[in-house]
């Protein structure tokens, strides 16, 4: 029963257990446009390293579908990954790093149509600045979203039209920060009763008060990000 999943309250408390400074950053010329275009018009065989807890705590609960976008800002710096902050008082997530993204509707075509729509209506950025280069393979949560993350390019200029409802506040950080596993580090947590959580976290600025913490879904996604680009 998803209600028995121990929660995850202050995930900044829990201690890093390692960090994954041995293995090799994405090289940096798989990390442009053109690149990337070219690695998702012919994906490489591999499987995602963290597919989600929704099977491991929920296996036959309900699910609902749902996407995200992960927004690649092209600067002339290099590739960004847009994120936001969601707000305080949501009943879910609350002041957690995010995608832009939620739950599917009836109305949406697809996986991209929800991910388009919902960046639109969470943080006004227009779909004609996206470029959809493809799709990963989904995470589930353990609350019982199957999330397909939707990987795109955005193209400047563009203006942001926060809705201060969901999100607090959006911002980037470099694709190469994230694509370098001396960045991402390991929690684990017995929560008692014989159960154990696991999560990533990559705070933004590394290792500075204040910084965004950036951890489970969203950094179990861009950790898979990172495996789908780093295979030969």
């Amino acid at each position: 029963m998803t209600s028995a999943v121990p929660r995850i309250t202050d995930p900044q408390a829990i201690p890093v257990a390692g960090v994954d400074d041995h293995l090799p950053p994405v090289p940096v010329d798989r990390l442009h446009a053109q690149a990337l275009r070219q690695r998702f018009a012919a994906p490489p065989a591999w499987q995602p390293e963290i597919p989600g807890d929704g099977a491991r705590f929920n296996p036959s609960g309900p699910t609902a579908q749902a996407s995200v976008l992960v927004p690649l800002v092209q600067r002339d710096a290099g590739l960004q990954v847009l994120l936001t902050r969601r707000t305080a008082h949501l009943r879910s997530h609350a002041g957690q790093i995010s995608f832009p993204g939620g739950k599917m509707e009836a109305h949406d075509a697809d996986a991209v149509a929800t991910a388009l729509r919902e960046t639109e209506e969470e943080v006004g950025l227009a779909r004609q600045h996206v470029e959809v280069l493809g799709r990963l393979p989904v995470y589930t949560t353990v609350t019982g979203f199957v999330v397909t993350p939707v990987v795109g390019l955005v193209q400047p200029p563009f203006d942001l039209r926060i809705d201060t409802g969901e999100v607090d506040e959006a911002f980037e950080v470099p694709l190469q920060f994230l694509m370098t596993p001396a960045h991402h580090r390991r929690h684990r947590w017995d929560a008692g009763g014989g159960i154990t959580r696991q999560f990533l976290s990559m705070p933004w600025p590394a290792a500075q008060p204040g910084s965004y913490f950036i951890w489970g879904a969203t950094a179990a996604m861009l950790r898979n990000l990172y495996g789908f680009l780093a295979q030969p």
